[in-house]
């Protein structure tokens, strides 16, 4: 089969499906390299093409595609090195006796491990060294130092990015078994045996569950704060986590707050997560996320330089989640080669971040929201909310801002404390308190706070 002549064909189908802008700029610098075990390999010339095609075009090409083979096939987009390297370490191997080959006890799909995420391309900087200095530590010495490691932080600043890098050490360094779920995988599974054994006896499901979590070296479960509501599933992990712990395995657990403020869980589970390392990820400053930036944009390969105003620019306004900072690169490439600008300067990324920025979808949190509304009521400015000054035209609205905080968002007290200049936890929890307490009685005070409420609402 002819693949040049094929792709001819397809591109000739799928020309008819789009505009003509469409096709140029998603499709005329794509070429088919390889079609092999059910999977059609296709090159594409930036790192963008691979994402915008896989998340906008993904069901049209593999329909126009099967239709022109006569066959069904899984897509797969890659560029040009990616293919060949591929293909280099397939000859590689191929040549490589059977015999020869190391008994491996992982791989991707068992371990669910993302191979992108590792040490090595993740950004350091002042508020998540210490989260990186232990998660090296637990990687280079599982079941032995620090167990069990428990990260916190909000969405978005690398906790996921760390447990994968974790299990990707361990797994290219040893033979341990490693695996990584989220909280609703470990409920699905678990709730997968109560659901046979109504209907039949679940030996087998009872069997291949605790092979799964308790057979294994490495167990790390990501967003441990929705095990909230699922009683039974908390219980079973509570089991697992004896037996692991027992056995000197490594635990390793993520959560978007402290376990101290992870109510809906058993006091006996967060007991046990403070028997190890408990960690939290501080907000990426600017100088970090301008640095982040720097990363994105290299790994996306494009042809010309990203000036550094455009840089500082997107910093200083797309707020601290990683996820966010790869958005705002993604989609200011997206807008220079669809617009068919030969550079990207700050007039460009301006106009192309525009309804991100301009609409709020980049709002800075929830925090700096509610500080920004309490200043405004008592005409006070955030920075005397945030500094360390006692007066009490200043010190009142701040207790108030912190109670706010503490019961309008699902932030930490540590969290809470720190947006407020670095306040110590025991020092909002007394705000909250004194607040609490008081509009309980103050008629006056108490219709302040409904209206900062409906305000922040």
């Amino acid at each position: 089969m002819n693949l040049e002549v094929l792709w001819t064909n397809f591109l000739k189908q799928i020309k008819e499906e789009l505009s003509s802008l469409a096709f140029e700029t998603w499709f005329s610098e794509t070429k088919l390299y390889e079609l092999k075990d059910g999977t059609a390999t296709i090159i594409v010339p930036m790192s963008i093409y691979k994402t915008h095609l896989q998340d906008h075009y993904y069901d049209l090409i593999k329909k126009i595609f099967d239709n022109v083979t006569n066959n069904n096939y899984e897509l797969v987009f890659l560029l040009q090195e990616e293919a060949d390297e591929a293909k280099k370490k397939e000859k590689i191997t191929s040549t490589l006796r059977t015999e020869d080959i190391p008994r491996k006890l992982n791989n991707y799909k068992t371990t669910n491990l993302k191979s992108e995420y590792t040490f090595s391309n993740y950004v350091v900087g002042n508020s998540n060294k210490f989260a990186h200095a232990a998660a090296l530590s637990v990687a280079e010495n599982p079941g032995k130092m620090y167990n069990p490691l428990f990260l916190y932080s909000n969405s978005g600043l690398g906790k996921t990015h760390l447990m994968h890098a974790i299990g990707n050490y361990i797994m290219d360094n040893s033979d341990k078994k490693v695996l990584y779920v989220t909280s609703e995988q470990f409920i699905q599974d678990f709730l997968g045996i109560n659901k046979k054994a109504k209907n039949d006896n679940n030996f087998d499901e009872v069997d291949y569950f605790k092979n799964k979590y308790r057979n294994i070296d490495v167990l790390m479960i990501d967003d441990i704060q929705y095990f909230g509501n699922a009683s039974k599933s908390q219980q079973e992990f509570f089991h697992t986590f004896n037996t692991l712990y027992s056995d000197s395995k490594q635990i390793i657990v993520s959560s978007d707050r402290s376990p101290d403020d992870l109510k809906l869980l058993a006091d006996r589970l967060r007991t046990r997560f403070s028997w190890g390392l408990t960690v939290n990820i501080d907000p990426t400053d600017i100088n970090l996320r301008k640095e982040i930036l720097k990363r994105k944009i290299i790994a996306a390969k494009i042809d010309f330089p990203i000036p550094d105003d455009v840089i500082e620019y997107i910093a200083s306004n797309v707020g601290s989640d990683v996820r966010h900072l790869e958005g705002a690169i993604t989609r200011l490439i997206a807008y220079n080669t669809i617009m068919g600008s030969k550079k990207i300067d700050l007039n460009l990324a301006i106009d192309a971040l525009k309804d991100l920025i301009g609409n709020g979808t980049y709002e800075q949190n929830d925090i700096q929201r509610i500080q920004k509304i309490v200043a405004e009521e008592f005409q006070i400015s955030v920075e005397d909310i945030r500094s360390k000054k006692r007066s009490s035209n200043i010190a009142f609205p701040r207790q108030i801002a912190m109670y706010l905080c503490r019961c309008m968002t699902q932030e930490s007290f540590p969290k809470i404390g720190m947006e407020f200049g670095g306040k110590d936890h025991s020092t909002v929890m007394h705000s909250v308190d004194k607040i609490e307490n008081e509009i309980k009685v103050n008629k006056d005070l108490s219709k302040i706070v409904d209206k900062l409420k409906e305000q922040i609402n």
